[in-house]
Protein backbone atom coordinates (compact mmCIF):
# COMPACT_ATOMS: atom_id res chain seq x y z
CA UNK A 1 0.00 0.00 0.00
CA UNK A 2 1.35 3.55 -1.29
CA UNK A 3 1.39 6.39 1.76
CA UNK A 4 -1.38 5.33 3.88
CA UNK A 5 -2.89 7.59 6.07
CA UNK A 6 -3.30 5.54 9.19
CA UNK A 7 -1.13 3.39 11.09
CA UNK A 8 -2.21 0.95 13.38
CA UNK A 9 -0.03 -0.47 15.80
CA UNK A 10 -0.92 -4.07 17.41
CA UNK A 11 1.49 -5.67 19.90
CA UNK A 12 0.99 -9.57 19.74
CA UNK A 13 2.35 -12.67 21.81
CA UNK A 14 0.90 -15.76 21.11
CA UNK A 15 -2.23 -14.33 19.48
CA UNK A 16 -2.96 -17.45 17.10
CA UNK A 17 -6.09 -17.79 18.08
CA UNK A 18 -7.58 -14.09 17.37
CA UNK A 19 -5.50 -12.51 15.25
CA UNK A 20 -7.33 -13.98 12.04
CA UNK A 21 -10.46 -12.20 13.50
CA UNK A 22 -8.79 -9.26 14.31
CA UNK A 23 -7.11 -8.68 10.59
CA UNK A 24 -10.65 -9.35 8.80
CA UNK A 25 -12.07 -7.05 11.33
CA UNK A 26 -10.01 -4.21 10.68
CA UNK A 27 -10.41 -5.12 6.67
CA UNK A 28 -13.97 -4.97 7.27
CA UNK A 29 -14.90 -1.97 9.08
CA UNK A 30 -12.11 0.63 8.69
CA UNK A 31 -12.50 2.29 5.53
CA UNK A 32 -9.50 4.93 5.72
CA UNK A 33 -6.12 3.84 3.75
CA UNK A 34 -4.20 2.10 6.50
CA UNK A 35 -1.56 -0.33 7.09
CA UNK A 36 -1.25 -2.82 10.67
CA UNK A 37 2.43 -2.96 12.13
CA UNK A 38 2.59 -6.44 14.70
CA UNK A 39 4.61 -5.85 17.10
CA UNK A 40 6.12 -9.47 18.70
CA UNK A 41 8.79 -10.33 20.91
CA UNK A 42 9.94 -13.89 19.66
CA UNK A 43 10.39 -15.82 16.17
CA UNK A 44 8.10 -18.60 17.55
CA UNK A 45 5.19 -16.52 18.09
CA UNK A 46 2.76 -18.27 16.96
CA UNK A 47 0.82 -14.64 15.90
CA UNK A 48 3.82 -15.11 12.47
CA UNK A 49 2.46 -18.47 11.56
CA UNK A 50 -1.48 -17.45 11.51
CA UNK A 51 -0.50 -13.76 9.53
CA UNK A 52 2.38 -15.12 7.40
CA UNK A 53 -0.47 -17.82 5.69
CA UNK A 54 -3.02 -15.27 4.80
CA UNK A 55 -3.06 -14.33 1.10
CA UNK A 56 -2.05 -11.51 0.05
CA UNK A 57 0.54 -11.10 3.34
CA UNK A 58 2.56 -8.30 3.79
CA UNK A 59 1.01 -6.10 1.34
CA UNK A 60 -0.94 -4.27 4.32
CA UNK A 61 0.72 -5.60 7.27
CA UNK A 62 4.19 -5.27 8.58
CA UNK A 63 6.22 -7.01 11.28
CA UNK A 64 8.22 -5.36 13.36
CA UNK A 65 10.36 -7.60 15.98
CA UNK A 66 10.34 -5.90 19.25
CA UNK A 67 14.16 -5.29 20.25
CA UNK A 68 13.57 -5.34 24.15
CA UNK A 69 10.18 -8.23 25.05
CA UNK A 70 7.68 -6.73 26.77
CA UNK A 71 4.35 -4.95 26.31
CA UNK A 72 5.80 -1.39 27.28
CA UNK A 73 8.67 -1.67 24.36
CA UNK A 74 6.62 -3.30 21.71
CA UNK A 75 4.43 -0.10 22.20
CA UNK A 76 7.12 2.31 21.64
CA UNK A 77 8.73 0.41 19.01
CA UNK A 78 5.32 0.50 16.90
CA UNK A 79 4.80 4.13 17.76
CA UNK A 80 8.41 5.21 17.12
CA UNK A 81 8.56 3.35 13.76
CA UNK A 82 4.87 4.22 12.65
CA UNK A 83 5.72 6.21 9.35
CA UNK A 84 1.48 7.21 8.83
CA UNK A 85 -0.14 10.98 9.75
CA UNK A 86 -2.21 9.04 12.40
CA UNK A 87 -1.61 6.32 14.46
CA UNK A 88 -3.87 3.91 16.56
CA UNK A 89 -3.47 1.84 19.05
CA UNK A 90 -5.16 -1.53 19.44
CA UNK A 91 -4.98 -4.86 20.65
CA UNK A 92 -5.45 -8.29 18.77
CA UNK A 93 -8.15 -10.00 21.21
CA UNK A 94 -11.11 -8.52 19.50
CA UNK A 95 -11.96 -6.25 22.47
CA UNK A 96 -12.16 -2.88 20.96
CA UNK A 97 -14.78 -1.81 18.23
CA UNK A 98 -13.19 -1.00 14.68
CA UNK A 99 -16.53 0.44 13.80
CA UNK A 100 -15.09 4.09 15.50
CA UNK A 101 -12.02 4.38 14.17
CA UNK A 102 -13.13 6.30 10.67
CA UNK A 103 -14.99 8.65 13.23
CA UNK A 104 -11.23 9.02 14.73
CA UNK A 105 -9.77 9.70 11.77
CA UNK A 106 -12.53 12.71 10.63
CA UNK A 107 -11.85 14.22 14.20
CA UNK A 108 -8.65 14.09 13.74
CA UNK A 109 -8.90 15.57 9.83
CA UNK A 110 -10.53 18.32 11.94
CA UNK A 111 -7.76 19.56 14.01
CA UNK A 112 -7.38 16.96 17.04
CA UNK A 113 -4.21 15.77 18.08
CA UNK A 114 -5.29 12.82 20.19
CA UNK A 115 -8.66 11.12 20.33
CA UNK A 116 -9.86 8.80 22.94
CA UNK A 117 -12.28 5.63 22.86
CA UNK A 118 -14.15 6.02 25.94
CA UNK A 119 -16.44 3.41 27.70
CA UNK A 120 -17.19 5.77 30.36
CA UNK A 121 -18.75 8.73 28.56
CA UNK A 122 -22.55 8.56 27.29
CA UNK A 123 -22.63 5.74 24.69
CA UNK A 124 -19.98 4.04 25.77
CA UNK A 125 -20.28 0.41 27.19
CA UNK A 126 -17.94 -1.79 28.43
CA UNK A 127 -18.79 -5.40 28.26
CA UNK A 128 -16.90 -8.10 30.78
CA UNK A 129 -13.78 -7.99 32.49
CA UNK A 130 -12.28 -8.35 35.66
CA UNK A 131 -14.99 -5.70 38.17
CA UNK A 132 -12.10 -4.25 39.98
CA UNK A 133 -10.32 -3.38 37.23
CA UNK A 134 -13.37 -2.18 36.06
CA UNK A 135 -14.26 -0.14 38.37
CA UNK A 136 -10.85 1.56 38.95
CA UNK A 137 -10.29 2.93 35.89
CA UNK A 138 -13.34 4.05 35.57
CA UNK A 139 -12.87 6.22 38.98
CA UNK A 140 -9.76 6.72 37.44
CA UNK A 141 -10.98 8.05 34.41
CA UNK A 142 -13.90 10.39 35.75
CA UNK A 143 -12.05 11.93 38.54
CA UNK A 144 -9.07 12.74 36.27
CA UNK A 145 -11.87 14.45 33.85
CA UNK A 146 -13.23 16.50 36.55
CA UNK A 147 -10.37 17.17 38.85
CA UNK A 148 -7.36 17.34 36.33
CA UNK A 149 -9.95 18.74 33.22
CA UNK A 150 -8.10 16.10 31.13
CA UNK A 151 -11.13 16.42 28.42
CA UNK A 152 -11.66 12.37 28.34
CA UNK A 153 -13.56 10.42 30.76
CA UNK A 154 -11.29 7.04 29.92
CA UNK A 155 -7.72 7.74 30.30
CA UNK A 156 -6.84 4.43 30.77
CA UNK A 157 -8.38 2.70 27.80
CA UNK A 158 -5.31 1.91 25.47
CA UNK A 159 -7.68 2.18 22.29
CA UNK A 160 -6.40 5.77 21.46
CA UNK A 161 -5.62 7.43 17.98
CA UNK A 162 -2.61 9.65 17.68
CA UNK A 163 -1.31 12.57 15.50
CA UNK A 164 2.60 11.06 14.56
CA UNK A 165 3.37 14.82 14.34
CA UNK A 166 2.50 14.65 18.58
CA UNK A 167 3.97 11.54 19.26
CA UNK A 168 8.06 12.73 17.28
CA UNK A 169 7.72 15.70 19.95
CA UNK A 170 6.94 13.86 23.61
CA UNK A 171 9.34 11.68 25.24
CA UNK A 172 7.86 8.42 26.29
CA UNK A 173 9.01 7.54 30.01
CA UNK A 174 6.91 4.63 30.76
CA UNK A 175 8.27 1.31 31.77
CA UNK A 176 6.13 -0.41 32.95
CA UNK A 177 2.67 -1.64 30.72
CA UNK A 178 -0.11 -0.35 28.99
CA UNK A 179 0.21 2.84 31.40
CA UNK A 180 1.89 4.35 28.13
CA UNK A 181 -1.36 5.47 26.72
CA UNK A 182 -2.39 7.49 30.06
CA UNK A 183 1.05 9.07 29.83
CA UNK A 184 0.25 10.31 26.51
CA UNK A 185 -2.41 11.97 27.02
CA UNK A 186 -1.79 13.84 30.08
CA UNK A 187 0.98 15.26 28.73
CA UNK A 188 -0.66 16.11 25.26
CA UNK A 189 -3.07 17.58 27.55
CA UNK A 190 -0.06 19.71 29.84
CA UNK A 191 1.79 20.39 26.36
CA UNK A 192 -1.40 21.93 25.08
CA UNK A 193 -2.74 19.74 22.45
CA UNK A 194 -5.89 19.24 21.44
CA UNK A 195 -7.68 16.18 22.91
CA UNK A 196 -10.72 14.63 22.51
CA UNK A 197 -12.77 11.36 23.10
CA UNK A 198 -15.74 9.19 21.29
CA UNK A 199 -18.20 6.97 22.83
CA UNK A 200 -16.68 3.32 22.38
CA UNK A 201 -17.35 -0.60 23.23
CA UNK A 202 -15.16 -2.72 24.82
CA UNK A 203 -15.44 -6.25 25.31
CA UNK A 204 -12.99 -8.96 27.12
CA UNK A 205 -11.30 -11.69 25.05
CA UNK A 206 -12.97 -14.70 24.23
CA UNK A 207 -10.02 -16.20 22.76
CA UNK A 208 -5.74 -16.50 24.02
CA UNK A 209 -4.58 -14.96 27.69
CA UNK A 210 -4.37 -11.37 28.56
CA UNK A 211 -1.33 -10.12 29.43
CA UNK A 212 -2.53 -7.04 31.69
CA UNK A 213 -1.44 -6.87 35.23
CA UNK A 214 -3.55 -5.15 37.34
CA UNK A 215 -1.46 -5.30 40.82
CA UNK A 216 2.00 -5.42 38.88
CA UNK A 217 1.19 -2.38 36.87
CA UNK A 218 -1.00 0.08 39.19
CA UNK A 219 1.64 1.83 40.65
CA UNK A 220 2.60 2.81 36.88
CA UNK A 221 -0.73 4.40 36.37
CA UNK A 222 -0.80 5.89 39.47
CA UNK A 223 2.51 7.46 38.67
CA UNK A 224 0.85 9.43 35.86
CA UNK A 225 -2.60 9.84 37.46
CA UNK A 226 -0.69 12.49 40.44
CA UNK A 227 1.40 13.62 37.53
CA UNK A 228 -2.25 14.44 35.87
CA UNK A 229 -2.95 16.11 38.91
CA UNK A 230 0.34 18.04 39.15
CA UNK A 231 -0.10 19.63 36.13
CA UNK A 232 -3.57 20.69 37.21
CA UNK A 233 -2.29 22.45 40.40
CA UNK A 234 1.18 23.44 38.88
CA UNK A 235 1.38 23.93 35.74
Amino acid sequence: MTNPRLGIVIPVYNEGESIGRTLDAVAAQVATPHRISLVYDFDEDNTLAVVQSRPGAGSDIRLIKNPRPGVVSALKTGLRQAEEEYVLVTMADMSDDYADVDTMCRLMDQGYDLVCGSRYMGGGRQFGGPVFKKVLSRLAGITLCYLARIPTSDATNSFKLYRKRMLDALSFESDGGFEIGMEIVVKAHALGYKVTEIPTCWTDRTAGTSRFRLIRWAPYYLRWYLAALRYRLWP
